[in-house]
């Protein structure tokens, strides 16, 4: 299973960054596909994206919201929230273990041989001050004299969009590099320093500082697809506190709003088969461990 999984993202970071033909081209795609939220953290402004970023046009859509009002456009663009609140209905934050291109590039760092460091759980809260403050507050309340905000997290914060389309079109249009500045300097130290983390401990960025992982754990009890513990089975061995990637003590917190639906802990931890995928609340079959008679429950 962690295979397939291994395979989804790649595929998926594909079909959000399928146009290769900026190297040609020098510039960002604007086809019709770019009217799809991609499920993932993906910048709009990667050269090969073929999708917007949700966390992005949230930002816009919040930023010209004032100006939109003061102008009589009684409107509100619910296509990007509804479109992310229904993958957060069916999958929550599953997404982010399987569908998140940036999500997919810190797992692979962390398979560098390295001395492995776990993240204080109480780091976990960051993300929800980002996403409230840089994604929501800020660009509503701190507007120009057109009445307009700026997209905060992306313009100030983001790694994602430093690492995908900042140095990207760097490269590809040489003459911008003549208007680097502290801004771009900043978020160029803040993704190495995100990206290093990511050797030393699993998926920094996604348990500390990402709002739509934080948006996603909102539906963390209420998901279509989640896994589920048969307390009856678990022995309370904790050996899925091992495996998870998140920091999630399955056992104690099978709800846990940091729960990416690896499926490690079922796959690879648990051997009384107490943990399970369910669908709608029907539990899947949970295959057989080859597990001895002795050794079950």
């Amino acid at each position: 299973m962690e295979a397939a999984r291994k395979w989804i993202q790649v595929i998926v970071a594909i079909l959000t960054n399928g146009s290769w033909s900026f190297p040609f081209t020098k510039t960002l795609y604007q086809g019709p596909l770019k009217v799809i939220c991609a499920p993932g953290l993906n910048c709009y402004s990667c050269p090969a994206a073929t999708t917007y970023c949700p966390m992005g046009s949230i930002q816009q859509l919040l930023g010209g919201l004032r100006f939109a009002l003061e102008n009589g456009q009684y409107y509100f663009g619910f296509s990007v929230l509804g479109s992310i609140g229904v993958l957060g209905g069916l999958l929550g934050r599953m997404i982010c273990g399987w569908a998140c291109p940036f999500g997919f590039i810190q797992e692979l760092l962390h398979k560098i041989p390295s001395r492995k460091f776990r993240i204080p759980r109480i780091l976990s809260h960051g993300k929800y001050v980002f996403l409230l403050l840089f994604v929501v507050v800020l660009p509503l309340v701190l507007v120009d004299e057109f009445g307009t905000g700026s997209p905060w997290f992306c313009k100030f914060v983001c790694p994602a969009g430093t690492l995908e389309a900042g140095i990207p079109m760097l490269l590809l249009q040489p003459n911008l590099r003549s208007t680097i500045g502290l801004l771009f300097l900043n978020k160029f130290v803040i993704m190495l320093l995100f990206l290093t983390w990511a050797v030393f401990s699993s998926r920094p960025f996604c348990r500390t500082a990402c709002p739509l992982g934080a948006f996603y754990a909102l539906f963390s009890k209420v998901r279509l697809i989640k896994l589920h513990l048969d307390e009856a089975k678990c022995t309370n061995c904790k050996a899925c506190h091992h495996v998870c990637p998140m920091g999630v003590k399955f056992n104690e917190s099978p709800n846990d709003p940091e729960c990416i639906t690896c499926l490690a802990c079922m796959n690879k931890a648990c051997q009384f088969d107490a943990i399970s995928l369910e669908i709608g609340g029907i539990p899947l079959a949970v295959p057989d461990k080859g597990l001895s008679p002795a050794s079950k429950p």
